[in-house]
């Protein structure tokens, strides 16, 4: 990799890398080929479990490699904001009012464009109605003062509508002693916008807190993997396939550890489901064997061994799969 290029941050917090940029998001796939998964919810969105946005969250076999081909830095998110300054929350809090009154403000022109539209378009047949109802309402008057004035004294005195008697057509809420409405119109609803990357907040200071290599930040605690001969032969045998072209995903819903594609996984079905051996010389059981070859033929895959030489930092490949015979 080229000296001059841009590291992508990933900012470390509880141990996971999240990727909050989405220019950086579009880089690692479309460049690097790696895909992490999608975490975060979109609003206004019913199915929150289709459609995710960011943060993206790497495995940590693709931050490992990142940091391999020096592609990637890592912040310790969490100690990089700092206490803000009382000024510095006084311009987010205005930011933010700013903000909330520009919605408004839309919201509000939106409302009486429509209204003005409808009006518009509706306004003969509006009036026609409204003139059959008042009318309505006036006969209806006449014919209970007409019945009124033949009754006897009782029901006189009880009712005697008149025309003028009959209700009003739009009648107004009541008003309180203090001049307002009974009922209040409900507010304009707005959204709180929180920039989703870090960098946008005054009181966020990466520096002195960027770790570009694994070493020193396994020395500050930060990060740490791999660090058991388990994680080396995952981080090898992922960046193994990686290095010969294939795209990789997680391959648990399928009986491995990852899933290899030949390209996109948004354009390609995986070729194979590939299964971590800490050693070459690793035992397996004829079980384990016939279950990956049958699981990874009825989901038209080949189930690929990868044995994992941690004196060499070598990777060997059997593949398997289920062959009926008679």
């Amino acid at each position: 990799m080229s000296s001059d290029r841009r590291r992508i941050p990933l900012r470390i917090a509880g141990k996971r890398a999240y990727v909050w940029d989405v220019d950086d998001i579009a880089t690692i796939r479309a460049q690097y080929r790696l895909c992490g998964v999608l975490t975060g919810t979109l609003p206004h969105l019913s199915q929150q479990n289709v459609f995710l946005g960011v943060p993206l969250v790497l495995m940590p076999e693709e931050v490992a490699l990142l940091l391999e081909i020096d592609a990637a830095v890592l912040i310790d998110d969490p100690k990089s904001h700092i206490q803000p300054t009382m000024a510095e929350l006084q311009r987010w809090n205005a930011g933010q009012q700013d903000s909330i009154c520009a919605q408004v403000a839309f919201t509000e022109t939106k409302s009486a464009r429509e209204s003005a539209n409808a009006g518009r378009a509706m306004s003969d047949d509006a009036l026609r109605k409204r003139k059959e109802r008042e009318e309505r309402k006036k006969a209806e008057a006449l014919r209970l003062a007409e019945i009124a004035t033949r009754s006897d004294g009782d029901l006189l005195a009880l009712s005697e509508p008149t025309p003028a008697q009959a209700p009003p057509i739009h009648s107004d809420p009541p008003v309180s002693a203090a001049g307002n409405q009974s009922e209040p119109s409900p507010s304009i609803p707005y959204a709180v916008v929180v920039s989703a990357p870090s960098s946008s907040f005054e009181w966020y200071n990466p520096s002195g807190r960027s770790y570009p290599t694994l070493k020193d930040a396994r020395t500050d605690g930060v990060w740490d993997y791999p660090s058991t001969v388990e994680e080396r032969a995952r981080c090898g045998v992922f960046s193994g396939l990686w290095k010969q072209g294939f795209f990789m995903g997680g391959g648990i819903k399928f009986g491995g550890d990852y899933l290899v594609y030949p390209g996109d996984p948004l354009r390609y079905h995986s070729h194979f489901a590939a299964s971590v051996l800490v050693s070459p010389i690793s035992s397996l059981r004829p079980m384990e064997i016939v279950a990956h070859g049958r699981l990874g033929t009825a989901t038209k895959k080949a189930h690929l061994l990868c044995g994992w030489d941690d004196e060499k930092q070598e990777v060997s490949y059997l593949s398997i799969e289920w062959a009926g015979f008679g």
